[in-house]
């Protein structure tokens, strides 16, 4: 199959995995991608773009003509433990995980029920963004299948935390925001009240219009921790909307205060987890050159 992959994927999975490593994989693309369309019995659409940037997002047709969504993905966007997410969610609260006709499974495709991928929760008024948010990541915290092979927060954290100490070796303003941050996760690590299913990336731009339900969330990162962690990222949510406005960062407070009660989730553990991840995705943006991502991420953190 002869196509060009979205220029946004292409600059994510050089970011990510290095240039060198990136082309790899893009060169391989086209034949990985009819492999999945065979083995999955689906004939293309087309290329969904801009799409995402960890994973090439095919609209396809089914042999009884449904729609679908086939996702192609490299090694590292782990796209194993995302169907194993899935099939554990079995389409409460996410995007229904499908299967070949004879069970294959190519390793780096991942079939789904077409959701509307133009409509996701960015495109509501923030309060009923919030809102309708809240209600879709409740039902994500399951308990996590026996014998999984979900890392931990704890894991993931330890792996980001390492970079972020690099960033602020290299850039010693950040030093007094990684410094909180680290201690933050430090303090929260060390006692972790509860064990859950975790999407790991949740926030509005994650959660798309469907027909059989209308919210459901899709792209997850699955891990296992606690609540706090998962919904740390949707505080920061429109975080380019918060810094605009003069009140942004009591915005941002009552934010934390407002989903903590709503979900019953500790105040002062989920300010602690946005910090960490607020800190975190300012670093990375800025070692990849995306400056106005990472300083707006960065102003965020201040606020906390």
């Amino acid at each position: 199959m002869g196509f060009e992959p979205p220029q946004r994927l292409v600059r994510a999975l050089g970011e990510t995995y290095g240039d060198t490593a990136a082309a790899d994989w893009l060169g391989r693309l086209p034949a990985l991608t009819d492999e999945a369309l065979s083995a999955h019995s689906v004939s293309l659409d087309r290329v969904c773009a801009p799409g995402g940037r960890s994973s090439l997002v095919l609209l396809v047709r089914r042999a009884d003509g449904s729609p679908a969504v086939l996702k192609i993905a490299p090694p590292g966007a782990a796209p194993t433990l995302e169907r194993a997410a899935l099939a554990h969610w079995n389409g409460w609260g996410t995007v229904e995980l499908l299967t070949a006709p004879d069970g294959a499974v190519p390793e780096e495709a991942v079939l789904l029920e077409r959701l509307h991928h133009e409509m996701s929760l960015r495109s509501l008024p923030e309060a009923k963004a919030l809102l309708e948010a809240a209600g879709t990541v409740r039902r994500l915290w399951v308990e996590p299948p026996a014998d999984h092979a979900f890392e931990t927060v704890a894991e993931r954290t330890a792996g980001q935390s390492e970079a972020m100490r690099a960033a602020a070796e290299r850039e010693p303003e950040l030093e007094p925001l990684v410094s909180a941050a680290l201690a933050a996760r430090e303090e929260l690590v060390q006692d972790s009240p509860e064990l859950f299913l975790l999407h790991g990336n949740f926030r509005q731009s994650k959660v798309l219009s469907g027909e059989r339900a209308p919210w459901l969330a899709v792209g997850p990162e699955p891990l296992t921790g606690e609540r706090a962690y998962d919904l740390a990222r949707l505080v920061r949510d429109r975080v380019e909307d918060l810094v605009a406005s003069p009140g942004g960062a009591a915005t941002a407070r009552r934010r934390v205060k407002k989903l903590a009660d709503s979900l019953e989730v500790d105040q002062a553990r989920l300010r602690g987890w946005t910090l960490f991840r607020a800190v975190e995705s300012g670093t990375r943006a800025l070692t990849a050159g995306r400056t106005q991502d990472g300083e707006l991420s960065l102003e965020f953190a201040g606020w906390l």
